[in-house]
């Protein structure tokens, strides 16, 4: 039943079986249900929507048929740890635990920056932009986390080593 969807969303595609599905489902018979199509038509859209699942033997509606093929879909394992507050590698929201803000940070830390460079402001913020959009927050968390260091002029930043 993994694949079983695409049958479901392709009959659902079609206007005619769409339509017919739609007549069943609110409780119109069989032949007020296929109005306007030839017998040749009939029989494929009712075959097609059958084939599909949407239909049982007798023509009824089979609404089980979603239930069936979401129960069927792989489900993707969740992220852990910090990873867990990224979606496509960048950020979509900080933790409001400070333990878990700073394991966050320091992923990205460690992703964005290494030991011994020494980078200025605009540097430090194209590595940061691919992971928030608000690189100066981003910045000052790293900073204030102790993750990244800046001189005392503020104008250059370099990996804290541990």
């Amino acid at each position: 039943m993994a694949e079983e969807w695409r049958r479901v969303v392709a009959a659902l595609a079609n206007p005619d079986m769409r339509l017919t599905w739609a007549r069943l489902v609110l409780g119109a018979d069989e032949t007020d249900a296929t109005a306007g199509l030839s017998p040749a038509r009939r029989r494929k859209v009712l075959d097609g929507l059958r084939g599909a699942g949407l239909l049982d033997e007798a023509s009824a509606p089979r609404s089980s048929v979603f239930a069936e093929a979401l129960a069927a879909a792989p489900v993707a394992p969740q992220p852990t740890g910090p990873e867990r507050f990224l979606r496509g590698g960048r950020i979509d929201r900080y933790p409001a635990s400070q333990t878990e803000r700073g394991e966050l940070l320091a992923l990205v830390a460690g992703r964005a920056f290494r030991v011994g460079e020494v980078l200025d402001e605009r540097e430090v913020n194209e590595r940061l932009a691919s992971f928030h959009d608000d690189v100066a927050v981003l910045r000052r968390y790293l900073v204030d986390f102790g993750l990244l260091v800046r001189t005392r002029s503020g104008s250059s930043y370099a990996l804290a080593e541990d």
